[in-house]
């Protein structure tokens, strides 16, 4: 039996503007619960010639210094990058790539790769700009983490003490997959 009589009505449903402003509340709570404020990218570095070391460091560490959590997975060539002694003895090649300043039948000659790193190597070092060992430290310290493909170590014969300190060692593709999905942005350099 009910004890609500036409003189004590049931409770009153809450008003539009009630329910609005509750939706808003429980919206911002979800937000608070499940956003840390920090975007993620996630960065795989294939290729370790000098022209493409830079974009994945480069990359990395200017959103690390904008506030984004950065993993940059390494494989196969990439690794170069990471290796102490290789990533300073990086090569330019002048054969394929089309905006170089030599037609590909020069730069098939024995010795012009050579000649193309050094060219290129004067240039970065008449700009200033970073070397590839100053741009790991400086990203290493902004909290850039790099990773190197431990398939690719076994299979090239990589001894991981050769890495820079504070590279991770022990990494699979699953582990990159992973990141790359809870990345807000992936690249593949």
């Amino acid at each position: 039996m009910s004890t609500d009589t036409p003189d004590t009505p049931a409770d009153d449903p809450p008003s539009r503007a009630e329910l609005a402003a509750r939706i808003d509340e429980l919206e911002q709570q979800l937000a608070a619960a499940t956003d840390d404020g920090q975007q993620k990218m996630s960065i795989i570095a294939t290729k370790g010639t000098l022209d493409m070391a830079y974009p994945p460091l480069i990359l990395a560490s200017t959103a690390a210094a904008f506030g984004y959590e950065v993993t940059v997975f390494h494989t196969f060539w990439g690794l170069d990058i990471l290796h102490e002694e290789r990533s300073k003895d990086l090569k330019l090649s002048s054969v394929g790539n089309p905006n170089m300043p030599v037609p590909n039948a020069v730069g098939a000659l024995p010795g012009m790769d050579r000649v193309t790193t050094k060219m290129m190597e004067k240039r970065i070092a008449d700009n200033d700009t970073a070397t590839i060992e100053e741009l790991i430290d400086t990203s290493l310290d902004m909290g850039v983490e790099f990773q190197a493909c431990q398939m690719t170590i076994d299979l090239m014969d990589y001894d991981e003490d050769a890495f820079y300190d504070g590279v991770t060692t022990g990494v699979g593709a699953a582990t990159a997959i992973q990141d790359m999905a809870d990345a807000d942005i992936q690249l593949l350099v």
